[in-house]
């Protein structure tokens, strides 16, 4: 995954062509549908370049996919780094991942991955659901069957991912057969199988040891300068010793800014306030996350709904439990 730190786009190498989602507002970024509807876009929507605007005309109900995988990838992108000092913070603005995406560094490279495969994992889930009106299920995905079973149902389509160039060589790695039994009393004498896009926390979980292990880069001398026209093999390794970047790998530039404390000029919030683990030896404890600042603690009390009992037909009914919980916060 080949990413510029030069622009402030969220973009992705694919095949040489750049997909990139503007995280700039502007009063012009009004979309008219195939039925002369305005649509309003969502936040993380801005700025779509104008290539992108006449893809989302000519292929109505992708907005709402494209806009439903952004989300999905910044409640991934949260989940993944819950316990970290970058905690994949978001803000309701224009610029949603703020100044972190001016930057090179091996986060950046994450947020680009996240969102791209968000992106096209609902948008391939959608054309299979029937979502999207210029695509339909993936029925050339089928092999040769086997003895008690054979190829049918809807399979996403992954395969409509090369006509928004994002990053999908990680979603469609993961990709899975499932079947249906047909059998009398459910014998499963017969089985329908079909492909199957992963959950999302699948690709999470592999983007994120991708960025565990994401290599440092810099630019070769052969090419073009043109941060646009960058590929994969005008990237070299900062370090001689280490092997160039694959496909899969994410890349960076640049060291990640120092998270512990606030910094208007890097855009980072801080560890201040945070919650830790205080008996944890890992990121999360407090040691850790605090950055040797040390933590106040303090306790709660939470009512909750407990022993739940359901009453057939149809009533549950529930206790309410109260619980004292210790709490450690960063200082």
């Amino acid at each position: 995954l080949a990413l510029s730190s030069l622009s402030n786009t969220l973009a992705v190498n694919n095949s040489g062509r750049w997909w990139g989602i503007i995280n700039v507002a502007s009063s012009t970024n009004l979309l008219t549908d195939s039925k002369n509807v305005q649509l309003v876009l969502d936040p993380s929507l801005q700025l779509l370049s104008r290539k992108q605007r006449k893809l989302i005309r000519q292929n109505p109900g992708i907005l709402h996919s494209v806009s439903s995988g952004l989300q999905t990838a910044i409640k991934e992108c949260k989940w993944q780094f819950r316990n970290r000092r970058w905690n994949c913070p978001t803000s309701q603005g224009p610029n949603i991942f703020g100044k972190i995406v001016n930057r090179g560094c091996r986060e950046t490279a994450f947020i680009f991955a996240i969102t791209s495969a968000g992106v096209t994992h609902s948008v391939a889930r959608s054309c299979s659901e029937g979502s999207i009106e210029s695509c339909t299920c993936d029925y050339r995905r089928r092999g040769p069957g086997g003895p008690d079973w054979h190829w049918g149902g809807c399979s996403d389509n992954i395969d409509f991912g090369p006509r928004i160039p994002l990053f999908f060589q990680t979603v469609f790695s993961e990709m899975r057969q499932e079947c249906k039994c047909h059998g009398m009393s459910g014998s499963c004498t017969v089985r329908t199988c079909w492909m199957r896009l992963p959950t999302f926390r699948a690709v999470g979980d592999v983007l994120k040891d991708r960025f565990d292990g994401a290599s440092r880069v810099i630019y070769g001398n052969k090419g073009s300068n043109r941060a646009s026209r960058v590929e994969l093999h005008h990237l070299e390794p900062e370090n001689p010793a280490h092997k160039p970047p694959s496909p899969h790998d994410l890349v960076y530039f640049e060291k990640s800014p120092n998270f512990c404390t606030y910094s208007g000029k890097t855009g980072t919030a801080g560890t201040a306030g945070r919650f830790c683990n205080s008996s944890s030896p890992g990121l999360d404890g407090c040691e850790l996350l605090c950055c040797g600042r040390g933590y106040r603690t303090r306790t709660q009390r939470v009512t909750e709904r407990c022993n739940c009992t359901f009453h057939w037909c149809c009533h549950v009914s529930c206790l309410n439990c109260t619980n004292t919980q210790v709490l450690h916060e960063c200082l």
